[in-house]
């Protein structure tokens, strides 16, 4: 995921009605210039955290120092890249 690509290529694409104050406006429909006047932000946290970790891996990092992750992934025969 690329944050500042993604948003700045949805803004271009859609112009600015798909964007609210805070973030993506619930819903819209380009075909017919039908743009929702809800903006909803319960999926916004999980996409910080997803920024974050492209960003800098902390959440990654975070996560595999903990034993249990990390005997989930050998057991899983998990090979980081």
């Amino acid at each position: 995921m690329a944050p500042t690509s993604n948003y700045n290529g949805t803004r271009g694409v859609y112009g600015t009605k798909a964007w609210g104050l805070f973030s993506y406006v619930d819903a819209f429909n380009p075909l017919t210039g039908w743009y929702d006047t809800d903006v909803l932000g319960i999926d916004l946290g999980i996409t910080m955290v997803m920024a974050k970790n492209y960003r800098a891996c902390l959440v990654w990092r975070t996560f595999m120092k903990n034993p249990k992750a990390q005997s989930a992934m050998q057991k899983v025969e998990f090979q980081p890249s």
